[in-house]
């Protein structure tokens, strides 16, 4: 296979990112043993940027660092995926609340806007992915809390190891949809305990889909 041009910048962060994206579409498999000879020589580099990249994934948690063995695409067993919506619905639930409370109209506007584009993309499930996410980026953004951000970003990243993504059972963009409206019906309504509430329900349930 001929080699991958890279670009001059952080050489680490971007086969690090290479790496990312082929893990989220199972090009590498959950459990599969990452061989760093074989990578090193279709990207054309040395195997140093490439330890330096598994590192990075390591820390955030989509890659298991071995001894004497090596990286392995991290697994995610039922407990990791509920301990992972836990802490999202938290997060997120907190995210709305401060929403809800100090938004202003331009800001609910931008999110009814994005709710609105998400009901239209419900016929075509990757469009919905891309809005769905777009949707919670918004909301966090004007919540306005890197050290939240950075711990969601984390966090979601874990969650698309997931084989099952919750949104791909029967329904569940359906029902989404439903939880998604009660969420801005909350945040509208100024109700701050209300959208957390609702967005904590939006993960419980999210959770069961993806059991």
């Amino acid at each position: 296979m001929a080699a991958v041009s890279l670009t001059p910048r952080a050489l680490y962060e971007e086969v690090a990112e290479l790496l990312r994206q082929r893990i989220f579409n199972r090009e590498l498999a959950p459990g599969s043993w990452i061989d760093e000879l074989k990578l090193a020589e279709e990207y054309g580099i040395s195997r140093t940027p490439l330890r330096e990249a598994l590192k990075v994934l390591a820390t955030e948690g989509l890659v298991t660092m071995k001894v004497r063995r090596g990286a392995y695409v991290t697994e995610v067993n039922e407990k990791d995926l509920s301990d992972v919506y836990h802490l999202l619905g938290l997060l997120e639930s907190d995210a709305a609340s401060v929403v809800a409370s100090r938004a202003t109209a331009a800001q609910l506007k931008e999110l009814q806007d994005l709710h609105n584009e998400l009901e239209k993309a419900a016929g075509d499930r990757a469009r919905f992915f891309e809005i769905n996410e777009k949707f919670h980026r918004r909301l966090r953004e004007i919540a306005d809390n890197r050290w939240r951000d950075q711990m969601v970003a984390d966090l979601r990243k874990v969650m698309k190891l997931n084989r099952h993504n919750s949104l791909l059972k029967s329904g569940r963009i359906e029902e989404s949809l439903v939880e998604h409206a009660a969420i801005m019906q909350a945040l509208t309504a100024r109700d701050a305990d209300a959208a957390a509430q609702r967005m904590r329900e939006h993960f419980a349930n999210g959770l069961e889909a993806a059991a």
